[in-house]
């Protein structure tokens, strides 16, 4: 198993098959696979996924992004299935849910940190969850966190103003991080899976796949 975009980032499982040319693609459910030529190394087939990374984002999030308007008209929200209201789309959804939830989160999380944001911004992104200007002290949040637990935000917010205090992420920074929010690792995984996979017993069913080559 690959991650594109580093650990954590989306995970791809990896098959060594009869092909000329690596091929990845996103499966109904959101996973993602990558075949690979039999003399491809594992280094170069992360090249090529870190290559693809904002592709391979943008293909999951438009799979969870179809399953939830199609089918049964339910999308996940805070990590529960919740009916879509006519006329929103999710990330309409997302984003006032997360405006409403992140002030109590941020104020906690500062107070827990020693750390204080200058700014909050809300953005729909493609390759992360969050990022942080410690010069200016701004921190940008990726709205589709209202899809996932609430925990998740918890963890994105912590690290993100732990970053305020420390830049890289160094032995430092993990331990200013564990004060605010000791269990990243159980964060990190969460994150790693489709939001609706985590909301549901079983995905819906799709016939088609998105696939890219090279």
């Amino acid at each position: 198993m690959l991650h594109a975009g580093g650990p954590d980032g989306v995970p791809v499982e990896v098959e060594r098959k009869r092909v000329r040319r690596l091929n990845l693609r996103v499966r109904a459910d959101g996973s993602a696979h990558l075949s690979i030529p039999a003399r491809c190394s594992l280094a170069e087939a992360q090249r090529f996924l870190d290559a693809h990374e904002a592709w391979l984002h943008d293909h999951v999030r438009r799979r969870e992004a179809r399953s939830a308007e199609s089918g049964d008209g339910l999308v996940p929200l805070w990590g529960v299935l919740v009916p879509l209201p006519a006329g929103t789309t999710p990330d309409e959804l997302y984003r006032a849910a997360l405006a409403a939830r992140l002030p109590e989160v941020a104020a906690r999380m500062e107070a827990a940190l020693g750390a204080r944001a200058s700014g909050w911004q809300l953005h729909s992104m493609s390759t992360r969850w969050g990022s942080c200007t410690p010069k200016t002290a701004r921190i940008r949040v990726n709205v589709r966190l209202a899809a996932y637990p609430p925990t998740c935000l918890d963890y994105v917010v912590a690290h993100e103003l732990t970053h305020l205090l420390e830049p890289s992420h160094n032995e430092r920074f993990h331990a200013l991080l564990a004060g605010a929010y000791p269990d990243e690792r159980g964060a990190r995984a969460l994150l790693r899976r489709p939001a609706r996979e985590l909301a549901a017993d079983s995905s819906p069913t799709v016939n088609t796949d998105e696939t890219i080559s090279g």
